[in-house]
């Protein structure tokens, strides 16, 4: 999930395998035995691939990053979903900003008092193949709940009446169309679109192959938000497997869940109190 670099499936012909490398860092690479190639395109925005791995199952890879793995998304999938949602004090309506595979609408639909989940992803072509060969992500992409668009998130943001209780920002890394996801003028656009008590989450990446884009985003938010907290937990497929969230609240503590939810495997309300005491070093690198 760092940078869009390309991930070349290499084929071994002393072991008779095919491997996949991400380069996650200039000195971190990444490999998985894959068994097959499943999809491949080159869209507007975007390199797709989907590759079956026998270590992590089905795995989705765009612009050379690793998105998600049928083994492991649940990790991320429910922490960046549930921590705001059972933070909030009445959740009914959702906006998810990217996230065209469905896992992390999947996880917002748990929740029974959800009217409504808007997914706004600016690539159709990562929703098609989501619904084609990742079904345990997509899942619920045609649940009459979700309210499923293909447009930039941004102007949709920037233009739209609508107003939302929790806002979920799954977007890849910060480059290129996605650069602007990770600035204080967006942040203060989101801000607009919350109801009183809102909420926003976001991954901040890694707090040891991506630094400076963490502090970049934790400060941006605190420039537009009057809470501002971090928490963390496990991604094995992501860059040294420590990932970070940011999520700020126009009010409520978001490090206090306040309701339960059914079905998980990686999420607990103790996990998500958890999940905000942060280590000594990273309390430092955030200046908190």
């Amino acid at each position: 999930m760092t940078q869009p670099l390309e991930a070349p499936v290499i084929r071994d012909k002393r072991r008779n395998s095919v491997w996949l490398t991400e380069e996650q860092t200039d000195n971190l690479h990444l490999s998985l035995r894959v068994d097959r190639i499943i999809f491949q395109k080159k869209t507007q925005y975007q390199d797709i691939l989907i590759v079956e791995t026998p270590e992590y199952g089905k795995t989705l890879i765009l612009d050379g990053a690793i998105q998600l793995t049928e083994r492991d998304e649940f990790c991320y999938s429910e922490m960046m979903a549930h921590v705001p949602i059972c933070a909030h004090p009445n959740p009914k309506r959702v906006l998810i900003v990217g996230g065209g595979d469905g896992a992390i609408l999947r996880e917002v639909l748990r929740h029974k008092d959800i009217e409504k989940c808007t997914l706004i992803d600016i690539d159709q072509d990562v929703i098609d193949a989501s619904k084609l060969y990742l079904p345990t992500a997509s899942s619920e992409l045609e649940n009459p709940r979700a309210d499923v668009r293909c447009m930039d998130a941004l102007e949709y943001i920037r233009t739209t009446d609508d107003r939302f209780d929790v806002v979920i920002v799954d977007s890849t890394d910060p480059v290129e169309f996605a650069a602007g996801l990770f600035q204080a003028p967006f942040y203060a656009d989101v801000r607009r679109i919350l109801n009183p008590d809102g909420m926003v989450s976001e991954l901040t990446e890694s707090p040891f192959a991506d630094t400076a884009v963490m502090r970049q985003a934790i400060s941006q938010m605190r420039q537009i938000f009057p809470v501002v907290r971090m928490y963390w937990g496990a991604v094995p497929t992501y860059p040294t497997g420590m990932w970070t969230y940011g999520v700020a609240s126009l009010g409520p503590d978001p490090s206090v869940p306040l309701r339960e939810v059914a079905g998980t495997r990686y999420y607990t309300n103790e996990v998500h109190k958890a999940a905000f005491a942060l280590q000594p070093f990273l309390r430092e690198l955030i200046g908190e």
